[in-house]
């Protein structure tokens, strides 16, 4: 999909950061918000739309009266205890919002655990077809109350990709406090707004700086990466201003705001794009270097021979890494065999699996249709 297509979308996630919600104070902008309702209703009349927002910390530690200060991040346990006071707020402003426009919401909270899941990613995306199906526009955060770092998916940047993924969007819109990606930081002399950006590479990666705002937890990396996984699953992301009145509509009408980046030619299917993005490894197969050649470059399955070792514990289909080095996994795939049985038939020839087992499922640990290659890993 082209800028020139938007118009055509029919299923859009809006993410909107908390430097889109707050004014320069860290103080609820409830007109912006109110304004921001009207756009995504006006969006939602003629799609299905689902809104990913941050907001809900800044919400509890301005009920609590917590500043947060110089340098002094919260601890996991305070942030968990200000987003469970800071949610319903959250959910109501935009409730209260979206109510003269006809709409009513849902809130939907998540964890990175509950999409890496094949099964519940699937009930998930149920859910969300229901609740569309039911003209009711789904509120989506993070879970962080109860989120801690194994399961946290971190940023609300990535949560709008792993959404954009389980409902199977077309376009990620991310309204933030900037206009768009620059060729340097945007208060530098002679700063130039990217129109469009083919492909994200470690240069682009490079030109966009560090982390979010005070307070937010994104920056302009996280939100590039996001863009990266979802155009490998053929789905257009576009980074525009969320205080520009209009800037949705226009994008939705195939104007020039904001960035736009546009999905890759050769998509991964449904089930590939679920092992690159949100799966997680319950184990790691490690291999040679001349396995990870077939992998990467020739586009072969996983045989035997290459391994070399197994960390952690998987059964017969649980998503595993695969690495040469423990640490740095390049690929991602569905085990053909359990943890065990591979550390049995590591290095053994595929004629010598029976032998070695007294049986033999398959020919390959993990079949090419079940594997997809991580980012940067060609």
């Amino acid at each position: 999909m082209q800028r020139r297509d938007l118009h055509r979308v029919s299923r859009l996630v809006v993410k909107v950061g908390t430097g889109t919600l707050t004014d320069g104070a860290g103080r609820f902008d409830r007109e912006n918000c109110e304004r921001l309702a009207a756009e995504l209703a006006a969006a939602a009349r003629s799609r299905k739309l689902v809104l990913v927002t941050s907001g809900a910390i800044t919400f509890g530690a301005a009920k609590l009266g917590l500043v947060r200060g110089a340098g002094k991040p919260w601890d996991i346990v305070t942030r968990q205890a200000l987003a469970a006071t800071g949610q319903p707020d959250l959910v109501a402003a935009w409730e209260r919002a979206l109510a003269p426009h006809g709409l009513k919401v849902a809130q939907v909270l998540l964890t990175a655990d509950d999409l890496a899941s094949r099964k519940r990613f699937l009930n998930a995306r149920r859910t969300f077809a229901r609740l569309l199906e039911l003209g009711v526009l789904p509120v989506v955060n993070e879970n962080d109350t109860v989120a801690v770092e194994e399961i946290k998916v971190g940023d609300n940047d990535s949560l709008g990709a792993l959404v954009a993924a389980c409902v199977e969007a077309e376009l990620l819109a991310m309204l933030t406090d900037v206009e768009g990606l620059f060729d340097r930081d945007p208060r530098e002399p002679g700063a130039r707004m990217l129109d469009e950006v083919p492909r994200i590479t470690a240069e682009v990666e490079r030109m966009a700086g560090g982390a979010g705002s005070v307070h937010g937890t994104g920056g302009m990396v996280t939100k590039l990466r996001a863009a990266r996984r979802l155009a490998a699953q053929g789905v257009a992301t576009a980074l525009l201003s969320g205080r520009r009145p209009g800037a949705l509509a226009a994008l939705l009408a195939g104007e020039r705001v904001g960035t736009f980046f546009p999905p890759v030619p050769e998509r991964l299917s449904g089930r590939k794009g679920w092992l690159a993005s949100v799966a997680k490894g319950k184990g790691v197969i490690l291999v040679d270097a001349g396995a990870r050649r077939a992998l990467t470059e020739q586009g072969r399955s996983l045989l035997p021979s290459g391994v070399k070792g197994v960390t952690g514990q998987f059964g017969v289909g649980d998503p595993v890494d695969i690495a040469v080095e423990p640490r740095r996994p390049f690929a991602r795939g569905l085990a053909g065999y359990g943890a065990d049985e591979v550390r049995r038939i590591a290095g053994v020839k595929t004629a010598e699996i029976e032998k070695t087992l007294g049986y033999k499922y398959l020919d390959e640990v993990v079949h090419r249709n079940d594997l997809v290659v991580l980012d940067g890993a060609e």
